[in-house]
């Protein structure tokens, strides 16, 4: 059974690890992981701040996700998922537990700089791409930018 919930404090270092693992199981070698660290390490102290939701499988951290930014857009900052727990629905539900969130949140519109491999999984979920943005971690790498409009929450 799959468990959402806030990341606590004391684990950015586990989901930044996380992020990694998750990262190479794109096959990309030791160097190009590397150059990825910086930008997929957590903070304990920008983990509520970036809205961070954990997921946990039979007890256990399996992926996570950040939503960043201020409504009415924002961006899905980071979405990984253990790759022992890919294909289990866990990176499904991170992403619907985020739309549903931001939307109630305000937001209307979210941008995600997506690992090429990941594309199709946004695609998927209704997200359109919009452009090609440069790597924050790999000179010279294009990442496909894509958006997902929120219809605004119904009012209560």
């Amino acid at each position: 059974m799959t468990l959402l919930r806030p990341a606590r404090p004391g684990e950015a270092a586990l989901l930044s690890d996380l992020a990694l693992r998750s990262k190479g199981h794109w096959g990309y070698d030791a160097d190009f992981l590397a150059s990825c660290r910086e930008e997929l390490t957590l903070r304990d102290d920008e983990l509520a701040g970036r809205r961070t939701t954990v997921a946990e499988l039979d007890g256990t951290v399996a992926g996570f996700v950040t939503l960043e930014g201020e409504p009415p857009s924002g961006e899905l900052g980071m979405l990984f998922v253990d790759p022992a727990a890919i294909g289990r629905g866990i990176g499904s539900s991170l992403l619907d537990h985020l739309l549903a969130g931001a939307r109630a949140s305000g937001f209307t519109l979210l941008t995600i700089d997506a690992d090429p491999n990941a594309e199709a999984f946004y695609l998927a979920h209704g997200a359109v791409r919009v452009s090609a943005v440069p790597s924050g971690s790999v000179p010279g790498r294009l990442l496909p930018q894509l958006e997902i409009r929120l219809e605004p929450a119904a009012p209560r």
